[in-house]
């Protein structure tokens, strides 16, 4: 298991690698530190001047990979590269282009979008799981089709939809929970509760019928009927075979939603006035803040690498076969 595991941390180093460069490159080079401070500034009767001012106060000014007018190892280090890239792989965050702390506002945001994102991710997969489980259990039915065609409409709604309206009916006309804000402690109960359950209602959908899927196929095979043949109860071959073979696909869709456990929910943060990493990544893209923009997108793919290995990891543990390839 060990070896298992290193070799995964392996694997994800050249792929964290890329991810950096390709990020430096569409950062510094396809958005040159000069467009940058035009769009600060102001893209009409900017002054060169002006511009080289405000790249010498957020450190734009500096060459991109060599600096030839250096000494030693300050050619390589004195540089926009070391400065803005290699210096993200030991979580040296830096200042944003207005001058915060970025690994400070992180670690104060984490926890807000924490609190939405692991109830949300929880409770929608025991609820998506239990109707994916009824609707197989009585396939071909007409609870199974009914709850096909729930599924289906779920989907066409947009999570806007979800997110006005649950404002709208529990928020301003039941007065039920607050309409936004947030509040540390157990008050922010109040304040998470309601975009929990839209996270969870607007996810029912498509992961319900996702499931189903898995659960079909694999009641299809052979060794269900095997087991069906000699005498197994529906519900016992359902929970005992069918569900557990069916976890590697949904330990496998998991991952894509590991990631937002820190980086937030955009819309739901961003509705409800929750000061997490979410709204902070839609702060920064409106304010043009390409510092933190930069520091969220190497974050991100931290975040999934992790979730990749983890669910590496995972298969495992459900299937003790993969450790053998």
């Amino acid at each position: 298991m060990f070896a298992y595991i290193v070799r995964r941390l392996l694997y994800a180093i050249p792929i964290l690698i890329g991810v950096n460069l390709l990020t430096f490159y569409l950062f510094f080079v396809v958005n040159s530190p000069d467009d940058m401070a035009r769009m600060h500034l102001g893209m009409k009767r900017v002054t060169p001047e002006a511009i080289e001012k405000w790249k010498a106060s957020h450190g734009y000014d500096k060459p991109l990979l060599l600096n030839s007018e250096a000494h030693a190892l300050d050619k390589l280090t004195d540089t926009i590269f070391f400065e803005k890239s290699l210096k993200l792989f030991v979580f040296d965050f830096g200042y944003s282009d207005d001058g915060r702390d970025i690994s400070y506002d992180i670690g104060q945001r984490m926890m807000p979008s924490l609190a939405i994102a692991i109830p949300s991710l929880l409770i929608g997969l025991m609820v998506n799981i239990t109707f994916a489980l009824l609707m197989a259990f009585f396939r071909g039915t007409y609870i199974d089709i009914s709850g096909v065609i729930l599924c289906v409409v779920l989907m066409s709604i947009s999570a806007m939809f979800y997110i006005i309206g649950g404002q709208y009916l529990l928020a301003k006309l039941l007065r039920l929970m607050p309409i936004s804000g947030f509040d540390s402690g157990l008050i922010a109960l109040k304040f998470i509760l309601l975009p929990v359950v839209i996270s969870v209602v607007s996810g029912i959908g498509s992961g319900a019928r996702w499931y189903r899927t898995f659960f079909l196929e694999e009641a299809g095979k052979d060794y269900v009927r095997t087991a069906r043949a000699k005498g197994l109860s529906e519900s016992l071959v359902l929970f005992r075979h069918i569900l557990r073979n069916a976890l590697i696909p949904i330990v496998t869709g998991v991952v894509v939603l590991l990631p937002l456990l820190f980086m937030g929910s955009l819309l739901l943060e961003s509705f409800f006035a929750i000061p997490g990493l979410g709204s902070y990544t839609i702060d920064a893209i409106n304010n043009q803040d390409f510092a933190i923009v930069r520091v969220m997108v190497f974050l991100g793919s931290v975040l999934y690498i992790i979730g990749l290995i983890l669910v590496d990891i995972s298969y495992t543990i459900v299937d003790p076969r993969v450790r053998l390839t």
